[in-house]
């Protein structure tokens, strides 16, 4: 057994696979006892990067304690989006590329925190400042993680960093990163086998934002009429959970990725509501409102609800 876990967050996107499949594998080159493990599933689009490439997925844990003493976060920071016994284990090095909120620990430790497209960016970054070979399986995930959250560079949340790291990944991996990517995007897109609940918990973070306990997710496509078709059980999905788990404000973000554009379906409390309405400065129609070039979860959402609340 391991003596440390390394993993991302809850609901886990590329990004949170992969980081933490990159991470584990470069801190075993430096001297570490560390597993990458995962807390949930993978989605349709991870499952499809980690096969082209032939890598298993790792393994689901729903504590950590039961297993170590110490942890790796990548993908995340907040305690709200990670492992549910967080409190009881010492985290000892973190990689992220969000915002940070609602962490401390009683120890110094090892914090590398950028502002770019994906945490396995800074991952390519570390390899190669610690002059580690990335093998190749590997570096095919990486550059898999970074389009996922770029959108293949459509994302405001890209950087030049960001692209530099893919067309660098792609020659170690052998690959048509813009081919690949396109058909990457769209097997993450396959929705029609999917239930309402499973949508609204496929890329979904939850949020303390001055008090307020805020839910966004976020779910990407290729047709928008093909989701919007199904608002009302979506609705009802999203109700069941904020009574659940008492949100304040459930916000359901459906995102084009051919064009860029995006919708909202917003429900909760009259405070939360009133709270996006002036973050966008649009009013609510049906609990619905158009968010035209709204992709980012990350920049474009919930720094602007942070503020509005």
């Amino acid at each position: 057994m391991a003596e440390e876990l390394v993993f991302g967050h809850q609901n886990p996107d590329t990004d949170a696979i992969v980081a933490a499949i990159a991470y584990a594998y470069l801190q075993q080159q430096r001297g570490y006892d560390v597993e990458a493990v995962a807390l949930g599933e993978v989605n349709e689009e991870t499952a499809y990067a980690l096969a082209h490439f032939d890598y298993q997925a790792p393994r689901i844990i729903k504590r950590a304690s039961d297993e170590v003493k110490k942890v790796m976060l990548v993908d995340h920071n907040e305690p709200q989006q990670s492992v549910s016994d967080i409190a009881d284990v010492k985290v000892t090095h973190v990689v992220d590329h969000h915002r940070i909120d609602n962490f401390n620990t009683t120890d110094p430790l090892y914090y590398r925190a950028e502002p770019v497209g994906c945490t396995s960016t800074i991952l390519w970054e570390l390899y190669n400042e610690l002059n580690v070979a990335i093998p190749v399986k590997i570096a095919g995930l990486m550059l898999s993680a970074i389009i996922s959250d770029t959108l293949l560079f459509k994302s405001p949340t890209t950087t030049p960093v960001d692209q530099e790291a893919v067309k660098s990944l792609a020659k170690i991996a052998t690959v048509d990163y813009e081919t690949y990517g396109l058909e990457m995007l769209k097997v993450g897109t396959n929705l029609s086998s999917k239930s309402e609940q499973e949508l609204i918990d496929l890329d979904a973070k939850s949020f303390d934002m001055a008090g307020n306990s805020v839910r966004v997710a976020q779910v990407n496509t290729v047709d928008l009429d093909d989701v919007l078709a199904r608002q009302t059980a979506l609705k009802t999905a999203m109700k069941d959970e904020i009574v659940d788990k008492n949100y304040d404000l459930f916000v359901l973000i459906i995102t084009n990725i051919l064009n860029s554009d995006s919708e909202a379906i917003v429900l909760g409390s009259a405070n939360g509501q009133t709270a996006f309405e002036k973050a966008f400065s649009k009013k609510l129609v049906n609990d619905r409102v158009s968010l035209p070039g709204v992709v980012s979860r990350k920049k474009q959402v919930v720094p602007q609800l942070t503020e509005a609340f």
